[in-house]
């Protein structure tokens, strides 16, 4: 028998990536490939790369670099860069790199065995179309493989929201949200794998309309499904958080008491230059709301700081914005100018600035996360273990409120939902009890 052919995929960015890299792999199995954990054997080296962060290009032709070796080792070698930079640079990335041997899109994987049997002819394989078809459809036959409890489920791409910061809308396209039933279908057939909890993403997960009662009600079609025990979703603007959706957090079981919902800013004159489209009074009430119909919600944000024309007073309005919300955990950037995008144009911060006002914010963000953290112990919580630990005996899972959880516990088994007590909390995991 003819060995299989090795796919080695390097993925960047964020949970959405993680799902098209596996939906990609997936589309590859087809054409005879099997993952390695290593570019080393590889017969096809495939970057699913994300445009968001600084200098998210240049960290790919830099990577690229690393490969040149290994492609004149072995000259059958199939290079691809794929995601946001490759829908962002396109032709660049061949003609900076002559070795990479194909580029797609992130709206365009599901033509990548075509792709790379092109590239297997040698000619050179480009596709940052913005197709019709459907790429959801067309790899919806996923092989049966067993699943660990957890997985991502893509409900919606693409935004609206054309942010004066974010490249998204034009790397990503329009918003664009998948039918219900074919989500129903794909979740279905995650849970017949294995899957106990579900974490359903988007650029802007909740403009999801791809259901006629909008996320609130895909939410509630899903905890319908035996097996499924968990929900989660990410990322969500809070123009779109709906009456229905905040009733759900208060109604549906199965909705974890988490969620992720970025601000960005606390100045309502910093939120109209990035436009963001609400004040921050507006996103203080809507966490109020959130919070009456599920008090013990745990909330993570992002922050921007040093946006152009950013003030030292501005700077205090998001202070006093986290202050008030008390965030169970948060992402917390410098501003970066994007080529492109309006604020790039813009006076930019100075560097020291950015710098200074980075590190009070995250001083006030980890000092919330470790109170609510401490908070816990005591607590009883539910685990859904996802693996064992690094200590003999420890086992490793997620509580409702996404917190890591270590046990010293045997015979408890990957995909288990447990009764658990924190005995204590640490930097960054809590540790906690087994419940008979």
């Amino acid at each position: 028998m003819t060995e299989p052919k090795k796919l080695f995929i390097k993925t960047y960015g964020c949970q959405m990536n993680v799902y098209d890299s596996e939906r990609m792999a997936e589309a590859m199995g087809g054409k005879g490939y099997v993952q390695t954990d290593t570019p080393d054997d590889a017969d096809m080296i495939l970057l699913n790369t994300c445009h968001i962060r600084e200098k998210a290009a240049e960290k790919v032709y830099s990577e690229l670099g690393r490969y040149k070796g290994l492609k004149a080792d072995k000259p059958d070698l199939k290079i691809g860069v794929a995601g946001c930079v490759a829908q962002a640079e396109g032709q660049e990335i061949m003609r900076r790199q002559p070795m990479v041997d194909l580029v797609v899109g992130p709206q365009s994987y599901h033509r990548l065995p075509e792709l790379e049997a092109k590239a297997r002819e040698g000619k050179k394989a480009l596709d940052t179309d913005f197709p019709e078809d459907d790429k959801f459809e067309t790899l919806k036959n996923r092989p049966k493989a067993k699943r660990g409890p957890t997985a991502f489920l893509t409900v919606q791409e693409g935004c609206d929201k054309f942010c004066a910061f974010c490249v998204v809308p034009y790397t990503r396209g329009a918003e664009v949200s998948r039918p219900a039933g074919r989500i129903m279908d794909e979740a279905r057939d995650l849970v017949e794998r294995g899957v106990r909890e579900l974490t359903l993403l988007g650029q802007n997960v909740n403009a999801y309309h791809g259901h006629d009662k909008g996320l609130g009600g895909l939410i509630r079609d899903l905890a319908k499904i035996d097996g499924l025990e968990r929900i989660r979703f990410t990322t969500s603007h809070p123009n779109d958080m709906d009456d229905d959706l905040i009733a759900a957090h208060g109604d549906c079981e199965k909705l974890m008491p988490y969620l992720h919902l970025p601000v960005q800013a606390g100045s309502d004159k910093i939120l109209k230059r990035m436009n963001r489209s609400h004040t921050a009074e507006e996103y203080l009430k809507l966490i109020e709301r959130l919070r009456a119909v599920r008090p013990d919600l745990h909330l993570s944000g992002d922050f921007i700081v040093g946006f152009p024309e950013e003030t030292e007073e501005d700077f205090q309005d998001t202070l006093n914005l986290i202050k008030a919300v008390e965030y169970g955990s948060a992402f917390s950037f410098k501003y970066s100018e994007r080529p492109g995008t309006p604020a790039a144009e813009r006076p930019q911060v100075s560097e020291e600035e950015k710098d200074d006002r980075l590190q009070r914010l995250q001083a006030l963000l980890k000092e919330q996360q470790k109170a609510l953290q401490d908070a816990m112990v005591g607590r009883e919580v539910s685990v859904l273990f996802e693996k064992t630990g690094r200590m003999a005996g420890q086992m490793v899972g997620k509580s409702e409120y996404l917190h890591a959880v270590h046990v010293e516990a045997e015979g408890i088994a990957v995909g288990e939902l447990a009764k658990v007590r924190i005995a204590s909390s640490g930097p960054n995991s809590l540790k906690g009890v087994l419940l008979p």
